[in-house]
């Protein structure tokens, strides 16, 4: 199934919620010299003009990002905030108008450095094709295919250090546990590397088999974030939070995270709620 397009949704909470936590474990990772693989598994078309016409349908980031946008002079006392909000701005044609809001491969590869390399997958024919169109630096790759499948084949990398993140659109209720068992599958390949996925809290609560699998498939030093919005009513449809995985999340990165989520979650409006913890400890 292929029907899946994220500019419907670009710059919505859960993106804020996503985009921030890999900005925050991206942050510690570069601490270090030592160069990094990047993998985006489910890269999309890379970057969204607020305007477009899919973007404009459903609105979801006026939500979202747009509050955080508008508050953002208020926002300068949270270091990793203020960090994520400026480099947004950056990208933008005009830092002081926020006309487009930028995925998962900008906010893996922005900060690219010598020796450093970027994977970004994209199934979806029409999405890749628009990925295809962004402007990325040379030791950045974009692949037409299956990310899962593509990733597994690669491993090792020739990097000494790799950063994954594993986000689908879940519409399948398979893929739960197919990105469970890839990711046990990745981390016996490349038992250091930091992987990242993202999951959406629904009322029918699918995502516990991921989280279940993971658990019983011996995993450790696992860690969770999850900013729910509402609590599910009777019946009802559609995302009610957004949950993040981190497996071998760097030392500190989760007291940034969690800082810059309190007004993250005060400037959203709706009663909101961030929790996270060990999944697994080691």
């Amino acid at each position: 199934m292929l029907s899946y397009q994220h500019a419907y949704h670009a710059g919505n909470f859960a993106d804020v919620h996503k985009h921030l936590t890999l900005h925050a474990v991206i942050d510690h990772l570069l601490r270090k010299k030592s160069s990094i693989t990047y993998v985006d598994t489910h890269a999309g078309r890379g970057l969204y003009p607020l305007d477009a016409a899919e973007t404009v349908r459903l609105q979801e980031y006026r939500e979202g990002v747009i509050p955080l946008w508008r508050g953002r002079q208020a926002l300068t006392n949270e270091p990793l905030l203020s960090d994520w909000l400026a480099a947004l701005a950056s990208a933008q044609p005009d830092s002081s108008q926020l006309t487009h809001y930028p995925g998962s491969p900008w906010w893996m590869g922005y900060r690219l450095r010598n020796g450093d390399r970027q994977w970004l997958y994209e199934l979806h024919p029409g999405e890749h094709e628009l990925l295809a169109q962004q402007s990325f630096q040379e030791a950045v790759e974009r692949i037409h295919g299956d990310g899962l499948k593509g990733l597994m084949q690669r491993l090792p990398v020739k990097t000494p250090r790799l950063c994954v993140l594993i986000d689908p659109s879940y519409e399948r209720k398979t893929e739960y546990l197919e990105v469970a068992q890839t990711l046990l599958s990745v981390m016996r390949k490349a038992r250091h590397a930091v992987v990242l996925v993202w999951y959406p809290l629904l009322p029918a609560g699918r995502h516990r088999e991921l989280l279940e699998g993971v658990r019983d498939g011996g995993l450790r030093k696992v860690w969770y974030g999850e900013f729910t919005r509402q609590a599910p009513a009777e019946g009802q449809r559609g995302m009610v939070g957004s949950g993040m995985l981190v497996v071998n999340p760097p030392w500190g990165f989760d007291e940034r995270l969690s800082a810059a989520m309190c007004p993250v979650v005060d400037h959203l409006g709706t009663p909101g709620v961030y929790r996270s913890g060990w999944w697994v400890e080691e």
